[in-house]
């Protein structure tokens, strides 16, 4: 079981994994807020290695720019915390590690460094399936953990919505 003690997650990363595989496909994950969660979630699965290739965490925006490709000005203009910087993101991480699907997550999960127009649990989301892309806003509450572990759940239910929905 996940380290979210939840066998509905489980049960996701494994539909996922197999959905992945039957399209041949590998998933990379570009991660902000979530600090890791989702890779370390994905690879506690068993068999995830032929699916999962790896992650980036991209925690400051200087590795958003400089690992991932997000442009300055998209940085700039919009924030780290933007539907355009997610998706940047998940574009930068597959052609940086060369993959058909890709997630990305960047929020504000507290408890500090929300503003009104980006409150804590405002958290952006993108996902980019070889030539598809898709974003979703969320709006999560509770502790900072809690905010991490809704982020990391909502981005690997959404990625395996996004292969289902194009497979």
């Amino acid at each position: 079981m996940t380290d979210m003690g939840n066998t509905e997650l489980e049960e996701t990363i494994r539909v996922l994994g197999a959905k992945l595989l039957d399209r041949t496909a590998l998933l990379a994950a570009a991660e902000s807020c979530t600090g890791g969660l989702i890779a370390h979630e994905a690879t506690n699965v068993p068999g995830s290695s032929r699916w999962f290739a790896g992650g980036v965490v991209a925690y400051s925006n200087h590795v958003k720019q400089r690992v991932l490709g997000v442009p300055e000005a998209v940085l700039a203009n919009h924030g780290a915390v933007s539907r355009e910087t997610v998706l940047a993101m998940a574009q930068g991480a597959r052609r940086l590690l060369g993959v058909q699907a890709a997630l990305a997550v960047s929020g504000i999960a507290g408890p500090d460094g929300g503003t009104p127009e980006k409150s804590v649990g405002t958290v952006w989301m993108a996902w980019a399936l070889d030539d598809a892309t898709h974003s979703a806003l969320w709006r999560f509450s509770g502790t900072r953990l809690e905010i991490k572990h809704q982020s990391a759940r909502a981005a690997l239910e959404g990625m395996l919505d996004m292969v289902r929905q194009t497979g």
